[in-house]
């Protein structure tokens, strides 16, 4: 996904982080990565470090919700929460 993707999705308020999957979020957390590599305007930077850390809220809230999910057999083949 380019630069100007991920702008144009944000100005349409399209793909809200919460409907994605837990990779495409990475995706977009990597790209906003590359961006801050290559921006030059303190605001814009800033802007993107904001988004990073709301993308990882979500990565976070994602990754609870699956841990919560996992569940281990005993010995005795009975489920029991992890």
């Amino acid at each position: 996904m380019s630069k100007n993707q991920i702008e144009e999705q944000q100005k349409a308020g399209m793909e809200d982080p919460k409907d994605c999957t837990l990779e495409q979020v990475f995706e977009r957390l990597e790209q906003i990565i590359v961006n801050m590599e290559e921006e030059a305007s303190l605001e814009k930077s800033f802007q993107m470090y904001h988004q990073g850390m709301e993308l990882l809220k979500t990565c976070n809230e994602k990754i609870d919700r699956v841990e919560k999910r996992i569940q281990m057999l005993d010995e005795e083949g009975r489920l029991h929460d992890f």
